[in-house]
């Protein structure tokens, strides 16, 4: 089962019952966080999932409501006894607003390592001590996508891929011994009594996995529907409910309940979690009706809400 974790689901600025935005996904005993907004450690504490598993933190953008968090949770998870490097995935120019906001955080007992605007897929190696980038037997792809907003600004989405069913008769066919069985399952290639012996020769066909995708801020983008498409999770930014407050998401590059839904339908996805709610919108609930006249399956977010998904559910 994977964990998804709404720990702030405001934007703008943050209000006492609204952290801003972080997201955290929890894997096999390992942590992603998705942006870092002011708030981010305080609903960690409240949530009570840890700081020393986080491997990988994947930053949206680098408006102050989504990063401004991070040089303290940075340190935090130095203080939590965490060694082993960590990973700040971003969009163009994070590198240098990372390394600006540790000035008052620049000694930690962790390498950091940047991946700045990337272009092809990550892929990810889960294992029991941390979260690990990887060549290949990839566990985790993650994707991104440059959207449409008033700085340089990624969607990320994130597919946890499921191992096929072992097949005996297969495995017999192919004349694999039994007592590499298990590990040629798990593993890559072994070589055994001088005999190459490859995991697709003992693997049945191919199951379809999980994936969540999460889009803020943006303004709605004709290559959106097609990164999100059959997502079992899409999160979105649904920064103003009503319909009247059309000309601000223009104006902001930000989207409306409805706006979010529409993606939703054309992504075939099977459930939207609205986030990000301006400050003004002080109950989104009051707006559900804009979205579920198109789409059907929509939870609004609240800080803490924790979504699982299973491998079963598929």
């Amino acid at each position: 089962m994977i964990e998804v974790a709404l720990l702030g689901c405001g934007g703008g600025m943050p209000m006492p019952e609204r952290y801003l935005s972080a997201l955290l996904l929890k894997y096999g005993g390992r942590k992603i966080l998705i942006d870092c907004g002011e708030g981010t450690q305080v609903s960690m504490r409240i949530l009570g999932w840890g700081f020393k598993t986080i491997d990988i933190i994947c930053i949206t953008h680098g408006h102050g409501d989504h990063i401004v968090g991070l040089p303290g949770l940075l340190s935090t998870i130095g203080n939590s006894g965490r060694t082993a490097p960590l990973t700040i995935i971003g969009p163009e120019g994070i590198t240098e607003i990372v390394n600006g906001l540790r000035v008052i955080a620049p000694y930690l007992p962790f390498e950091i390592n940047m991946i700045e605007n990337p272009s092809e897929t990550i892929n990810i190696g889960i294992g029991k001590e941390e979260l690990q980038i990887v060549d290949k037997t990839a566990e985790m792809e993650i994707k991104a996508l440059v959207v449409d907003h008033s700085a340089p600004c990624l969607s990320y989405s994130f597919n946890i891929k499921r191992r096929p069913r072992f097949d005996a008769s297969k495995a017999a066919a192919n004349h694999v011994p039994k007592v590499i069985w298990n590990k040629l399952q798990k593993t890559g290639d072994i070589e055994y009594e001088g005999v190459l012996f490859t995991p697709d020769m003992v693997l049945g066909n191919e199951r379809s996995g999980i994936k969540i995708s999460f889009v803020t801020d943006t303004r709605p983008t004709v290559e959106i529907p097609r990164f999100i498409m059959e997502s079992d999770l899409f999160i979105c930014e649904g920064t103003y409910g009503a319909e009247e407050d059309l000309n601000k998401a223009v104006k902001n590059k930000h989207m409306l309940f409805r706006e979010a839904a529409e993606l939703a339908e054309a992504g075939k996805v099977k459930e939207l979690l609205l986030t990000h709610f301006s400050p003004i919108m002080q109950v989104p609930e009051l707006y559900r009706e804009n979205a579920e006249a198109i789409f059907a399956k929509v939870t609004i977010g609240q800080d803490r809400l924790i979504k699982g998904i299973s491998f079963i559910d598929k």
